[in-house]
């Protein structure tokens, strides 16, 4: 499978060029388009069968910003294309998963490779309550292959090498490796959350990468509000 993130337009997509029997899982509603002969199938978002694969795709969604559902899809001619492009304007990037596993922000995944899979893991109390990484649960990487994930605006990679706290807002997290540790919390507890504008940060210690977005999706929500006249 030939993967291709085409960064020269001024918003990029990423186009699959894929062989017979090959699959890849792709965000609900990311396809630009396809050609004959690569098909797309909506499953439920969990492993398992039966009812309880109902419940565990209910349950990842009612804890994260998850769609109960995710696209599956699967080449049957050669050379077939997919074309893709996140929600949101920014940039889109690669993860090599196997050696390094990583855990993913809400609403950063993009696609992935049929031979990378996820999972949510439990997350501690104080992480779920201050969290923006799916509440109770975190998504984290296994498997090996490519994932795609996309940025709200521009993508930097920031190594850290036995860190002792590097922090880091919240809303701009996107992945990180999944052998760093890492708290979240109030930047300044709660009245210095207020004072200085800022809200819930991350705290990573140790050795691996963070990618971090260079925008503010609420923050920038918060602007275009401004602008939109209310009901009163």
């Amino acid at each position: 499978m030939d993967i291709r993130i085409e960064t020269e337009l001024q918003f990029p997509m990423a186009t699959f060029v894929m062989q017979p029997g090959e699959m890849a899982q792709i965000q609900r509603g990311s396809m630009i388009y396809r050609t004959a002969g690569v098909d797309l199938n909506t499953r439920l978002n969990a492993k398992g069968s039966g009812v309880g694969k109902v419940l565990s795709s209910m349950a990842r969604s009612a804890v994260s910003n998850e769609s109960m559902f995710i696209t599956e899809v699967v080449c049957n001619v050669p050379d077939g294309h997919l074309a893709i492009a996140p929600s949101i304007p920014g940039a889109i990037l690669q993860l090599d998963v196997g050696v390094n596993q990583y855990r993913i922000n809400d609403s950063c995944f993009l696609a992935m490779e049929g031979t990378v899979a996820y999972t949510m893991q439990r997350q501690s109390l104080g992480r779920a309550m201050f969290g923006g990484q799916g509440g109770f649960f975190v998504m984290t990487t296994e498997g090996q292959g490519r994932m795609l994930v996309n940025a709200f605006g521009s993508v930097k990679t920031i190594q850290l090498n036995n860190s002792a706290g590097f922090t880091i807002d919240n809303a701009h997290v996107v992945a990180w490796d999944r052998n760093l540790e890492y708290d979240i919390s109030l930047q300044s507890g709660f009245f210095g959350s207020i004072g200085t504008g800022e809200g819930v940060v991350n705290v990573f210690r140790g050795t691996g990468k963070i990618l971090i977005q260079t925008l503010n999706l609420q923050t920038f929500a918060d602007q275009l509000m401004r602008f939109i006249p209310s009901s009163k």
